[in-house]
C-alpha cells in the first residue's frame, strides 16, 4: 500500500510546500550562481527512471563550461566552482529536483538517478534498482555516498527496493539530514566527483 500510492503522496505534499518554502533560497542561489558567470544558473540532464524510463533531472549548476584547445570540456576538478563546492557541501545543488519529484519523475526517498548510458552495463541484479523512482536520496546516499565502490551502491540501492517502507523512508531522511551536517560522503576517496562506471568486468 505505501509503495503504490501512499508514497505518492507524500512525495507530492512534501514537494509542494518545500517548493513554496524555499522559494527565496530558489531565486538567492540563482542570482548568485549568475552573478558568479554562470548565464544559466540550471543544469538539465536526462537520466533513467523507473524502469528504465528517461527525464529531465534538473540541479543547480556547479561546475562550468570551460574547455582546451582541442574544444573537449577540462576534467570536473577544473570546473567545479567555488561556488559550486559550495552548493554541493550543503547538497542545495540538488534542491531543483524537488520540481522533478512533484510531477512524479522521482521521489524524495530512492535510489539516485543515474547517467543513461549506464543501463546496458547493470548486471541482472543491478537492474532491479530501477524497479522504484529514483529519489533526492536514498540508502546508498545515507551509508556513503560517493565515498564508497559502484558495487557498494547497486547493493544498497537494491536492498532499499526489497525493504521500502514509510519507517525506512523516514530514517532515510533522518540521517541525510545528519550527513548534510557532518558533510560525510560527499567526495570519492581520489577523485572530486564519483568515477564513471564501467560495467562489471
Amino acid at each position: 500500500m505505501y509503495r503504490k500510492s501512499t508514497k505518492r503522496v507524500i512525495d507530492f505534499i512534501i514537494s509542494f510546500f518545500s517548493i513554496l518554502i524555499l522559494l527565496p533560497v530558489f531565486i538567492l542561489i540563482t542570482v548568485i550562481l549568475m552573478f558568479s558567470g554562470m548565464s544559466k544558473p540550471l543544469f538539465f540532464q536526462i537520466r533513467a527512471g523507473k524502469y528504465g524510463k528517461l527525464f529531465r533531472l534538473a540541479k543547480f549548476k556547479t561546475m562550468n563550461d570551460k574547455k582546451d584547445l582541442s574544444g573537449i570540456l577540462l576534467p570536473d576538478l577544473y570546473r567545479l566552482t567555488k561556488v559550486g563546492k559550495l552548493l554541493r557541501m550543503t547538497s542545495l545543488d540538488e534542491l531543483p529536483q524537488l520540481f522533478n519529484v512533484l510531477v512524479g519523475d522521482m521521489s524524495l526517498i530512492g535510489p539516485r538517478p543515474l547517467l543513461v548510458s549506464y543501463l546496458p552495463l547493470y548486471n541482472e541484479h543491478q537492474a532491479r534498482r530501477h524497479e522504484v523512482k529514483p529519489g533526492i536520496t536514498g540508502w546508498a546516499q545515507v551509508n556513503g555516498r560517493n565515498a564508497i565502490s559502484w558495487q557498494e551502491k547497486f547493493d544498497l540501492d537494491v536492498w532499499y527496493v526489497d525493504n521500502i517502507s514509510f519507517r525506512l523512508d523516514m530514517k532515510i531522511l533522518f540521517k541525510t539530514v545528519i550527513n548534510i551536517v557532518k558533510r560525510t560522503g560527499i567526495n570519492s576517496p581520489d577523485a572530486t566527483t564519483m568515477k564513471p562506471f564501467t560495467g562489471n568486468n
